[in-house]
């Protein structure tokens, strides 16, 4: 399944700038079937995609940031439920992501994940743009293109996974690399990928126009981001390899989008505050060097001199998180409150019409939460974040993002019990919050509970994919001097629970656990552990294995 995948990953990058829209007043598509369907149900569609999803998590590159991923959720899912049956039979639950990349792209995964690279977010300019973006790529998952690709491309089902993301990642350094990994990765079955993937570009830029007048958003942001992505293009198109490129941007191609949207009446909508605030943040993740810090502080500030209150504040924000990350929380909370004052200053005497503004307040919020919980050797400041945390968790209480740091600010001010209690409630409603189990963790480390401590690390690795890391916890677990009776009965109903799933996951005689050969999981690296020795792992994440195959002389990687 993840061969299948990685095949459509190559095929569909840069989808959104490459292809001409269909006139805007055009019949909705309808929901495919048909015999495609039998090679992947809705339903395997989806486990593949978290099976995908499992890795991706777990690489470097992945941005997990509560404020940037709640901000894409909120978007992202806004503009599916504009077009209705966006979410299938199998009632998808949309899932949007930010990786860290210098390339314009996005890229559609299986049962419905969505990822956009970081420089793609930080290029689009405002939520029209990037609302084309992710409308085009909810497209992809509506029309099933990933079903309909294994129908037509049965016989290329073993493309190598290993050599296709390696090809894509090779390009980052230049052609001759990626060359080399594609030539070993049978280029002939990516072509047929690629082939069939215009068509499918057609549907899914038909599909997000749709997607995006129906959601209320300006359709000339589309036109607006083409122009950007011709002109990136042109500026790293040596670097990319042609069958990245399904085919190229051409002003032509632009003239007739534009030909097509003056037929809709002009649309005009007020960008959120997040939207500036999320990009801040973005910007300051996306290069975490010295000389990385130091050109987003020149971007800040030079965003502050700008007379449009929307871009002053996300300068402002950015120059608070950017002190944050460099441990200057005095600077940071100044700015920050500079932000804010920014935001509630009334619009100049004499503006007259001028809608009300967004406030951000969640995003604020939890930034002055991180700010405190950031200081972990102050006392009196993390017990301020606990009455922060705690009122928050009250005032936003969809907000996974605050969720954790209530637990976070519990565990820091030493409030043991009361963390234990509140994310055990936590687990019993959000049993797939990884990060809730985590932390629990932890809190039980503190506590000395060493059976509990195993079995909520057990939880987590087992949600995050690693079945038998899940099941040695276990084992640790039942050894415990701590266990109860109570544990025990929990452990053996697990155990037995996940060995069926282990069979289920091995199925022919020989396949290997992957979770045996992947052990880094988010928990360990947040326990304490040296990232220096994740890194010395060949297995600790699957792209970092893959960036150091860059020799074109070795053959291709094998997918077991």
């Amino acid at each position: 399944m993840r061969t299948v995948a990685a095949a459509l990953l190559v095929a569909m990058p840069m989808a959104m700038a490459q292809n001409v829209l269909a006139p805007a007043k055009i019949p909705n598509l309808p929901a495919l079937g048909g015999t495609e369907n039998q090679d992947l149900s809705p339903l395997m569609e989806r486990k593949l995609g978290e099976e995908i999803m499992r890795d991706i998590r777990r690489d470097r590159d992945y941005l997990d940031d509560a404020p940037i991923l709640e901000y894409m959720n909120n978007f992202g899912n806004a503009l599916v439920d504009a077009r209705p049956g966006a979410r299938g039979e199998a009632k998808y639950d949309y899932f949007f992501f930010v990786v860290r990349d210098p390339q314009l792209n996005a890229f559609a995964l299986p049962g419905g994940f969505i990822a956009v690279h970081s420089a793609l977010l930080l290029q689009a300019q405002n939520e029209s743009e990037l609302a084309s973006v992710l409308g085009h790529e909810i497209g992809h998952v509506v029309q099933r293109h990933i079903a309909r690709s294994i129908g037509q491309q049965k016989q290329d089902a073993l493309i190598p996974l290993a050599a296709m993301i390696l090809a894509a990642l090779a390009s980052r350094q230049g052609g001759d690399a990626a060359m080399g990994v594609f030539l070993g990765g049978q280029g002939l079955a990516i072509q047929r990928q690629l082939n069939f993937g215009r068509e499918a570009e057609r549907e899914a830029d038909r599909i997000g126009f749709q997607i995006m007048g129906e959601a209320g958003f300006d359709t000339s942001g589309m036109v607006a981001f083409f122009q950007q992505m011709q002109n990136s293009t042109r500026n790293y198109s040596d670097l990319v390899p042609a069958w990245l490129l399904t085919h190229p941007l051409t002003s032509e191609r632009i003239a007739d989008i534009q030909a097509r949207i003056r037929e809709q009446p002009y649309k005009q909508r007020v960008d959120s505050l997040d939207f500036y605030l999320v990009r801040s943040r973005a910007r300051v993740l996306q290069d975490q060097t010295a000389n990385g810090y130091n050109e987003t502080r020149q971007f800040f500030q030079a965003q502050l001199q700008q007379d449009s209150w929307q871009q002053k504040a996300a300068g402002q924000y950015g120059m608070a998180f950017l002190s944050m990350k460099q441990g200057d929380f005095t600077a940071a909370q100044t700015w920050l409150e500079k932000a804010q004052e920014t935001v509630n200053r009334p619009p100049p005497t004499g503006v007259f019409g001028a809608s009300p503004r967004s406030k951000a307040e969640a995003i604020f919020t939890a930034t002055s939460i991180e700010i405190k919980l950031a200081q972990t050797e102050n006392q009196p400041v993390l017990a301020k974040a606990v009455l922060e945390a705690d009122a928050a968790h009250q005032k936003f209480p969809l907000s996974r993002g605050i969720a954790h740091q209530y637990g976070e600010a519990l565990l820091a001010a030493g409030k043991l019990e009361e963390a234990a209690v509140y994310l055990r409630d936590q687990a019993q409603l959000y049993r797939d919050d990884i990060e809730v189990y985590d932390i629990l963790a932890r809190v039980y480390s503190k506590q000395g509970k060493l059976a509990l401590q195993h079995i909520a690390l057990a939880e987590s690795y087992f949600l995050q994919g690693g079945t038998l890391s899940a099941l040695d916890q276990l084992g640790y677990a039942r050894k415990a001097p701590d266990a109860s009776f109570y544990d025990q009965s929990l452990i053996d109903a697990r155990e037995r629970e996940w060995q069926a799933r282990r069979r289920e996951e091995l199925g022919d005689k020989g396949k290997k656990d992957m979770a045996e050969a992947r052990p880094a999981f988010k928990a360990e690296l947040k326990s304490g552990k040296d990232d220096k020795d994740n890194s010395n792992n060949p297995y600790a994440s699957p792209f970092d294995r893959l960036r150091k195959l860059t020799d074109p002389m070795q053959p291709g990687p094998t997918v077991r």
